[in-house]
């Protein structure tokens, strides 16, 4: 999507202050003991409640309002029956539509205390999501955002997941440019004033690919390492990025 109007800036940000507060209001209810799908539960019935669609429902029919995913898995995880226990990095994934606009937001959450390495990890990825985003702008190149996160990653010895990409988003969960690289690449297309995207880089200590579980879902990372992902929705424009997926 690219953005022309103002009232179109509006509809962006109201779905994307919806899906920010939902993956908050998720975040301050984990605990232990909790299952996956009791923490989707609470994201599913404040999407409802602000007149918001679950977007991997409506576009893939996925099992679930959000995606949750823990520890070894890495994104796309399926609420379940699985127990959250301190200790957990818990990414949670939060996509929706309302009055035809969509945005797309996401984070990776502890419960409790992380290892050292761990926690690291986390705060670096979502320094990570920022450097990225600090590299979005009118008439710039869409290949700066990976080539920015890269430099970064290769700097603190962490490497970048290189098939879960960065994406268009705005009249759909997925719309051009579908694959905006989080890593250093040759791509040549530049960033139109007014384009909508995500930046999500997938930050880990290892993992280089993301390969789908049995469920035909849940990606786990090969090598297997511990894996981080940050992701806010953007506009690009003539003086940066607005973000439009922040609470409120």
């Amino acid at each position: 999507m690219t953005i022309t109007q103002q009232d179109q800036l509006d509809g962006l940000k109201d779905i994307g202050r919806i899906v920010a507060n939902t993956m908050r209001a998720m975040a301050r209810a984990m605990e232990p003991g909790m299952t996956t799908a009791e923490l989707d539960r609470i994201g599913a019935d404040h999407l409802a409640a602000a007149g918001a669609l679950s977007a991997p429902q409506a576009t893939y029919d996925f099992p679930g309002a959000t995606c949750i995913s823990v520890n070894e898995e890495i994104a796309h995880g399926i609420p379940g029956d699985r127990i959250l226990a301190e200790g957990d990095m818990v990414n949670i994934d939060v996509s929706a539509s309302k009055n035809g606009y969509f945005a797309d937001t996401g984070a990776t959450y502890r419960l409790g205390r992380l290892r050292p390495s761990q926690e690291k990890l986390r705060r670096d990825g979502k320094r990570a999501m920022e450097i990225g985003i600090a590299r979005v702008g009118a008439g710039k190149p869409l290949a700066g955002i990976g080539q920015a996160i890269g430099r970064f990653a290769e700097a603190r010895g962490y490497t970048l997941i290189r098939n879960l990409a960065s994406h268009g988003v705005g009249h759909s969960l997925h719309e051009y440019p579908e694959e905006i690289p989080t890593w250093p690449s040759q791509d040549k297309r530049r960033i139109d004033k007014g384009l909508v995207l995500t930046v999500e880089p997938f930050l880990s200590r290892g993992g280089l690919w993301a390969e789908e579980g049995d469920d035909g879902w849940t990606l786990y990372s090969d090598p297997a390492a511990p894996v981080v992902q940050f992701e806010h929705t953007v506009v690009a424009t003539d003086r940066g990025a607005i973000v439009v997926t922040l609470p409120g």
